[in-house]
């Protein structure tokens, strides 16, 4: 199945590429809006792009796959992160990520069944002094206990907590 931008996004990325001064530059940002709407950088994104910017294939997924805000497999509509650097470990990271395995069913990096959430530990949120912190979409806990994160995880649950990381059709899914 072949990709393509829906117009309020192709529209976006002809705002970026005038931006821009090559399309190379451009690679980042139009990475971004695809992933956006496609819930993650498949090979028919790569290709996209690479063929809407003229660039290598290559070159696109070179990028795609350097930076780990870009995701190669299907994500679920919620991401959590767990921050694992030393402030956070010396805070409890590790008993909070093993917990959050615990309560969703699944291993660190893996997604949950029915698509809602995936777990995923990264070096540093920026967030030393209030460690241990975990980012959840777009939004930050801070000075974490289990039975804050259990606050998180419910809501996420329940359907209840913030709009999705990503497109609704979540794993991949077209508008």
């Amino acid at each position: 199945m072949s990709f393509t931008l829906v117009p309020e996004r192709e529209k976006s990325l002809e705002q970026v590429l005038a931006r821009y001064p090559t399309a190379q530059a451009a690679c980042i940002p139009a990475l971004h809006l695809c992933q956006e709407q496609h819930g993650w950088v498949s090979p028919e994104v790569i290709e996209y792009v690479a063929r809407r910017l003229d660039l290598p294939t290559a070159h696109v997924l070179g990028v795609a796959t350097f930076y780990s805000l870009f995701h190669t497999t299907p994500t679920g509509r919620h991401q959590i992160w767990v921050c694992r650097t030393l402030s956070c470990a010396l805070g409890g990271s590790e008993q909070i990520l093993k917990h959050c395995e615990k309560r969703l069913g699944i291993r660190c990096g893996e997604t949950t069944p029915d698509g809602a959430i995936t777990l995923r530990s990264c070096e540093c949120l920026a967030s030393c002094g209030t460690a241990p912190a975990m980012q959840v979409g777009h939004d930050y806990h801070e000075n974490l206990s289990i039975e804050s994160v259990d606050a998180v995880l419910d809501q996420l649950l329940q359907g209840k907590g913030g709009g999705p990381d990503v497109h609704p059709g979540g794993l991949g899914g077209e508008p």
